[in-house]
């Protein structure tokens, strides 16, 4: 099948391709599909529910594509933190540029938050709820994974995206900057959630 997943990070595509491509499916994304990024986008993640997220970007691709579509939303919830930074796990710094920069940032700011927080107030999770349309009008599906750890004072690893190296998965015993993207797939959040999806799409 011919899908289209509505995201424009690099990171997710690499995780995203992978997957679905190996389990028979076509991928396309935005780009790929001939759609270009507007100021629309902005206002697509203003929910307050992950799923709410992807329904709204789900729901906008499917018009512009035509194309059976998938969309995410996930973050990264700690639990100290009230469960913060949550769906606005991207946003959380408020800093615009690219996607170092954001990251960096957002890093910064999780640190600062949780600076001298002894480990058992250092439990987090990601979590990643996927929204599939078979067409703009079709009953929605939502399919959810989460991962659970906790985050560490230091950076662990050159690898991933967001989070990650901060992030020291439970199952893994490592930070998902130290996973390959094998490990990771295995057993985060997204990979749980795709994992679901192709299920259901057989």
């Amino acid at each position: 099948m011919k899908l289209l997943f509505a995201t424009r990070s690099v990171g997710k595509q690499r995780e995203v391709r992978r997957v679905l491509e190996a389990a028979g499916h076509e991928v396309l994304f935005p780009d790929d599909a001939g759609i270009p990024e507007t100021t629309t986008e902005d206002g697509l993640e203003v929910a307050d529910s992950f799923e709410a997220n992807a329904r709204a970007k789900a729901e906008y691709f499917s018009r512009k594509s035509g194309l059976p579509t998938i969309a995410d939303d996930s973050g990264l919830e700690v639990f100290y933190l009230g469960g913060q930074p949550g769906v606005r796990s991207k946003r959380w710094a408020g800093v615009r540029g690219t996607v170092a920069q954001v990251d960096a940032a957002n890093n910064a700011e999780l640190v600062r938050r949780l600076r001298g927080a002894p480990e058992t107030k250092r439990r987090a999770r990601y979590r990643c709820v996927l929204v599939f349309l078979r067409s703009p009008t079709a009953v929605a599906a939502a399919f959810e994974g989460s991962c659970a750890g906790r985050i560490l004072e230091a950076p662990a690893g050159q690898g991933g995206f967001g989070y990650d190296p901060y992030f020291f998965c439970d199952a893994l015993g490592k930070s998902f900057g130290e996973a390959s993207i094998e490990e990771k797939e295995t057993v985060s959040h997204r990979g749980q959630a795709l994992a679901a999806l192709v299920a259901a799409l057989g």
